[in-house]
């Protein structure tokens, strides 16, 4: 069953007071030591969680155009998204390590917060119909992207996402 617009805003905001308590309780070392099974440090991985969300604010625009077109042309999109998966996984890695450096502690709970409203804001405006249009996805770029999606799909994948490499922090879990 698909998630309702109110699950899905709920997810956002648990998501916020999860990042802020991580912050607020982590210490410069808990931030700088590795995470479990992932290259990143707990600070480049926490960015990454956030930058997941700023991922689906600029693929919403994308999605409402792509499933407009005929499902051909949207399969010829995903295939060719799919082919860049490496360059993708560079470039994803890098930047999440690069972009933690602007977007620290100090920052990043404040550009989760921009994000999320500006998402809230957009699917506040849709409608059960818009909510259901779908494209295909390429689905080798991230764990939770199926090869067919609707646009509430990709607006319930940034808390997927999130509480998939919550999972991978070596900080202690701020609500346990």
């Amino acid at each position: 069953m698909e998630p309702t617009k109110e699950e899905i805003l709920a997810g956002y905001g648990r998501a916020r007071a999860e990042l802020d308590a991580w912050l607020a309780g982590a210490t410069v070392a808990d931030l700088r030591r590795k995470s479990k099974g992932t290259k990143w440090t707990n600070e480049e991985l926490l960015f990454h969680m956030v930058f997941g969300y700023m991922v689906v604010r600029a693929l919403l625009p994308l999605v409402h155009v792509i499933s407009r077109f005929p499902t051909p042309v949207g399969r010829a999109f995903a295939s060719a998204l799919n082919a860049g998966t490496r360059p993708f996984d560079v470039i994803n890695y890098w930047g999440s390590r690069s972009a933690a450096r602007y977007f620290d502690r100090g920052r990043m709970a404040r550009k989760l917060e921009r994000t999320i409203n500006a998402i809230k804001r957009r699917l506040d405006l849709e409608s059960n119909a818009s909510l259901s249009r779908s494209m295909p996805f390429p689905d080798r770029w991230d764990p939770f992207f199926a090869p067919t999606m609707t646009v509430r799909d990709v607006y319930a994948h940034p808390t997927k996402h999130f509480d998939f490499h919550a999972l991978q922090l070596s900080l202690s879990h701020p609500h346990k």
